[in-house]
């Protein structure tokens, strides 16, 4: 199905106000060949299949409204470890722990891209740029051309500490663009955290290369104050038996889209991403996941739960594509949303794209109302009203927690939502 034709003149006045492009090192070329992909593909519009249920507008728009000053605790403070701070875009040394501390290696990205020789050389824009054969994806591009910094990450061993990616603002009228580079070699693993803030408008993308065995642990945490346009993609390529495990936390309250793209390139991989959200007025929030299968006896599962109140807009998009050859998948997709008044929406699209014969995969999506019968249980043993409701809502929010591997990290997940809810965790 052919895109709708471009804007180039739109195109020009968002670059206009966006940090410039790097000038030397091997970060320029980059960024080059970046700008090159979005020049070719110009800026999504509504009309685009990806973009049907959620309006580009707010991110294509070149000037945002200012954004107020947020510095949101993080949900893991009291779990040891190392946390990298940026502020608007910005690395922050001060307000940042000692990256040695977490065992692995770590640059800034503007840093590791001015040097004449890294290996972040060969991965910037390799996972992304692939990307486009199957879905056109602009945004990625966009973060590709003019993303200043983020970090690097290379992890030969197990990091003896979780990583964390701390973002946040001083207030005002700017676009904050992250670009996080990850590979975690053969045997390797890593926890990434990712706390997200900062700008008037965001997007942020990672790149992570997960060699044979490894295993990369991914925790995004989206916090309530959120109410600027943000954008975060997740591209990730998988060699044999390697583990990716994503999960997302998001307290939605204005106009904000995930898209995780993941390539499963080795035998017996296996990809789990899931969402927990809690949206409430004026919000609208798009998960798109793209899993691709291309090798045998592997494993993959969409796990996105969605509680929408006051007339919020939850949307949902996943496709398990399986190419030939790749037998044996195991793929599972499941969207679920509850809806706490008649004025919110939920939207799912999920798709199974298979050319391979001896595979299990299967999808679902539902949307309802909380169950009258166990709300009135509750109450019948004297639970008051908002408290029997939150008791439903961590419930059914539990499965896509479920997929955090680390006790003490779920452990702080379930603490966050249940406060956003009045209640002490169990």
């Amino acid at each position: 199905m052919a895109r709708p034709k471009a804007d180039p003149a739109a195109l020009a006045a968002l670059l206009e106000v966006l940090p410039a492009p790097a000038q030397g090192g091997w970060l320029a070329a980059a960024q080059a060949a970046g700008a090159a992909r979005l020049a070719a593909m110009g800026l999504p519009q509504r009309r685009d299949e990806y973009w049907r249920y959620t309006d580009p507008a707010g991110f294509n728009a070149p000037l945002p409204d200012p954004a107020e000053a947020s510095a949101e605790p993080s949900a893991f403070e009291g779990i040891a470890r190392v946390r990298l701070v940026f502020v608007d875009g910005a690395f922050d040394a001060a307000a940042s722990d000692d990256p040695a501390a977490a065992g692995v290696e770590i640059a800034p990205l503007s840093v590791a891209g001015a040097a004449d020789i890294h290996w972040a050389r060969e991965l910037h824009g390799a996972i992304e740029g692939a990307a486009h054969a199957a879905v056109a994806r602009p945004f990625a591009a966009l973060n590709a051309a003019r993303a200043p910094d983020g970090v690097v990450i290379r992890a030969t061993r197990p990091a003896r500490l979780p990583v964390e990616i701390i973002c946040r603002t001083a207030g005002g009228a700017r676009d904050v663009l992250l670009r996080h580079l990850l590979r975690v070699d053969p045997g390797a693993s890593l926890t990434l955290i990712e706390t997200l803030g900062g700008g008037a408008r965001s997007l942020h993308l990672i790149e992570a290369e997960i060699g044979a065995g490894a295993a990369l642990h991914h925790i995004r945490i989206e916090p309530r104050v959120i109410a600027h346009p943000c954008q975060s993609h997740l591209h990730a390529r998988l060699g044999a038996g390697a583990t990716l495990k994503s999960f997302t936390l998001s307290g939605s309250a204005g106009l904000m889209r995930n898209e995780t793209v993941v390539d499963i390139l080795g035998d017996g991989a296996a990809a789990h991403v899931a969402g927990a959200l809690v949206a409430g007025a004026g919000a609208l929030h798009d998960d798109t996941v793209f899993m691709t299968h291309a090798a045998e006896g592997c494993e993959s599962r969409q796990v996105f739960k969605r509680v929408l109140r006051e007339g919020a807009v939850g949307v949902f998009q996943g496709k398990i594509l399986v190419r030939p050859g790749a037998q044996k998948t195991d793929g599972y997709q499941i969207s679920q949303a509850l809806l706490l008044d008649d004025a919110s929406q939920s939207l799912a699209k999920p798709e199974l794209e298979i050319y391979a014969d001896d595979v299990k995969c299967s999808h679902g999506s539902t949307t309802g109302a909380i169950d009258e019968t166990a709300l009135f249980y509750l109450r019948s043993r004297g639970v008051p009203p908002a408290e029997a409701e939150a008791l439903l809502v961590l419930a059914f929010l539990a499965e896509a927690v479920a997929e955090i591997e680390d006790p003490a990290l779920a452990g702080a997940v379930e603490a966050r939502l249940a406060g956003w809810f009045g209640r002490e965790a169990d």
